[in-house]
């Protein structure tokens, strides 16, 4: 379990603490917030299981990274952990349904996927992502895991034009060595779509840049949530070390 951590705020800033969901309850807590952000806010088609709650068969397996506003009590950061052991109980990682991860084989037994990450419209300043992330960084230096992978998804709203043009940047300076590479089981039609348009790296995919994360292939196309899906990679033992020195408090 993560100790709770608290990050202080200026006067009229709330303040916010992070930890990981200790019972079912505090599960659904994350579960709530990510259909409010994910079908409310950004359309996605979810099933739900249970009405108002983001639910899936993963999520038993996983631990659930939470940032909590301390002075209302609400859940307003979340993140998804998959850790290789409980990957292997339900038989692959969720991004597998997107990948063929075929020549990440070899890292398997110290790999561990986030994913789900969402943070409530009213609190998207930057502090929550920054506590998440420190979180994350805790999370892996407890249990000493060698890698940290992941989607990050860029919406589709134009038809997939920024994300092509997002893939194509990055594929320039960030594209993961061949043995790192994965294969969209579908794949964004990437020769039917303007890749040269001026667009800026979404946020979350900059953070992961920032620590020293690849880019493991061409994207794929998640019709459920209607975004285009990245393959990001990051070795935490080369790990950026100023960017580690700030989440690990080293």
């Amino acid at each position: 379990m993560l100790n709770q951590q608290a990050l202080a705020q200026p006067r009229n800033k709330p303040r916010l603490s992070v930890s990981l969901a200790r019972d079912e309850h505090e599960v659904r807590e994350a579960q709530r917030l990510r259909y409010k952000v994910f079908a409310e806010e950004l359309g996605a088609q979810l099933v739900p299981l249970e009405a108002g709650l983001d639910q899936d068969r993963f999520d038993a397996f996983c631990d659930h990274l939470l940032v909590r506003d301390s002075a209302s009590g609400e859940v307003i950061g979340t993140y998804r952990i998959l850790p290789p052991h409980q990957a292997r109980q339900i038989g692959g990682y969720y991004s597998e349904q997107e990948f063929d991860f075929t020549r990440l084989a070899h890292l398997r037994d110290g790999m561990v996927e986030i994913g789900r990450s969402c943070v409530h419209p009213d609190y998207r300043g930057g502090a929550v992502i920054t506590l998440l992330w420190s979180g994350l960084a805790d999370y892996l230096r407890v249990r000493d895991y060698d890698y940290l992978m992941g989607c990050a998804s860029i919406g589709m709203q134009d038809g997939g034009h920024t994300a092509a043009s997002v893939y194509r940047q990055l594929a320039e300076t960030r594209l993961a060595p061949a043995e790192w590479r994965v294969f969209p089981r579908h794949p964004l039609a990437l020769a039917q779509l303007d890749s040269r348009q001026p667009v800026s790296t979404p946020p979350l995919i900059k953070g992961y840049l920032r620590v020293g994360a690849f880019v493991c292939g061409e994207p794929a196309w998640d019709a459920d949530f209607n975004t285009a899906d990245l393959m990001l990679l990051l070795s935490v033992k080369e790990m950026n070390q100023m960017y580690a020195r700030h989440f690990m408090n080293k």
